[in-house]
């Protein structure tokens, strides 16, 4: 009988770690990190501080300043502490492990209480299971095996638990970038449990536009302006500019799905609020404006493109007062390879049991906070994670599976292991 390599023992015996990973899960998709308004952050720290202490490692808190992050809606409320943990005795080279801890809201139509696991249907139930609360589940199962079977690490892991990557102003990691706490090359895991070579993402805006009239009676509406109605020149406005917006292709390539389509940048008018009843001239209305940008357009581009269709939409109106806010900005992130993809491709095939054959390269145009960390000076940025078509990731009753934690699992820890050993060259 061929003897087994301490890996493949501690690749083996993540399989029978799966009481401890729902242990793991249950108490983070326990914790609300929603954004907004993002009020969990030091809670869930405290948590990942008793979760990885067992494990030896060193801890540093890093607390965004608020003038960063407070947009001017006031959506964002709380402390926005980081946590940093890292081996106490890890390997001489750092491995960065970025992860989010913030979720979207819960939202409405869920069979499931969203901040519990439940286990059915073969399936793990729980906002944040697969984005991204099971990714740290994992990655703490992959340092457990490790440290069980006496493994010699080819990398020290950093856990980098960041807060504000759902669409906040200033992001933790960009924060953390920014103040230069970390060093070595980075491996996110805000993608996917596919054999994909990531070739970058867009960046993307939220701008607020608030149109304000003056309330009155609906029946009687003497002096009275209706800022919906106001608003209504803008809203056409912007349906023309989205129009011109997504005939703008990227060389980004696009994903298998697209099917020979091209990657363009996007306008969404996403989200619409104004007035409370029908005897009532609605005094205030707020519209939210989304849009993607290719990495081959400079935000400040962007940012006066939407300015400007605004402030001519409205250059007649009857509205007392219009508005412009910034509220989100996630920068692109454009060409993150580097010298370390052969051997996280290696990892992949060994988790996921892909073949090397299986890998594409392609980007996307939703985003992602690690362009933030790219305009910082770490270019090489890898990626993987839970996310499927088809698990709900920002939907009611989001999912991942105990194959995926595990698989996930063996793939950080064959990645971070001295003595895996990849194919040569490049993937």
């Amino acid at each position: 009988m061929t003897k087994l390599t301490p890996l493949q023992m501690a690749l083996a015996d993540l399989t029978s770690d799966e009481t401890a990973m729902l242990d793991d899960l249950q108490q983070m998709l326990a914790v609300d990190t929603c954004f907004p308004p993002g009020q969990g952050y030091p809670e869930f720290a405290d948590l990942m501080t008793r979760l990885l202490t067992p494990l030896n490692f060193c801890f540093e808190r890093v607390t965004v300043p608020e003038s960063l992050w407070q947009a001017p809606d006031g959506s964002a409320q709380g402390e926005r502490v980081n946590l940093i943990a890292s081996l106490a005795a890890g390997a001489a080279e750092n491995c960065n492990l970025y992860f989010h801890v913030d979720t979207v809201p819960a939202g409405d139509g869920w069979h499931f209480p969203p901040l519990a696991l439940t286990n059915a249907e073969g399936k793990l139930f729980g906002r944040g299971a697969a984005d991204m609360k099971g990714t740290i589940v994992a990655a703490l199962a992959a340092v457990r095996a490790a440290l069980r079977a006496n493994l010699p690490l080819r990398f020290n892991p950093v856990f980098l638990l960041c807060t504000d990557e759902e669409g906040g102003l200033y992001p933790g990691i960009r924060y953390l970038a920014e103040q230069q706490c970390f060093a070595g090359h980075m491996l996110s895991f805000n993608g996917g449990a596919v054999p994909r070579i990531w070739a970058g993402c867009f960046g993307s805006v939220d701008l607020k536009i608030i149109v304000t009239g003056r309330s009155a009676h609906s029946g009687d509406p003497v002096g009275g302006i209706n800022a919906i109605e106001a608003a209504l020149p803008l809203m056409n406005a912007l349906s023309q500019l989205k129009r011109q917006v997504e005939t703008r292709e990227s060389a980004m390539p696009a994903p298998p799905h697209f099917v020979g389509k091209p990657l363009t940048s996007r306008l969404t008018l996403a989200a619409a609020h104004g007035g409370s009843k029908g005897s009532t001239i609605p005094e205030r209305f707020e519209l939210l404006v989304n849009r993607r940008y290719a990495p081959e357009e400079a935000f400040t581009d962007v940012w006066q493109e939407l300015v400007d269709c605004v402030e001519q939409a409205m250059a007649q109106t009857t509205a007392r007062d219009v508005s412009i806010q910034l509220i989100g900005h996630l920068a692109p992130v454009s060409d993150p390879g580097g010298p370390h993809w052969p051997r996280w491709q290696a990892a992949l095939c060994q988790g996921f049991g892909f073949d090397e054959n299986d890998f594409s390269a392609w980007g996307s145009s939703t985003s992602s906070d690690m362009g933030w960390v790219q305009q910082a000076g770490i270019k090489e940025i890898l990626l993987g994670g839970l996310a499927r078509p088809d698990n709900r990731i920002h939907a009611a009753d989001e999912y991942t599976t105990m194959a995926d934690l595990v698989a996930l699992s063996q793939s950080i820890l064959a990645y971070l292991a001295d003595d895996f050993l990849p194919p040569q060259g490049p993937q």
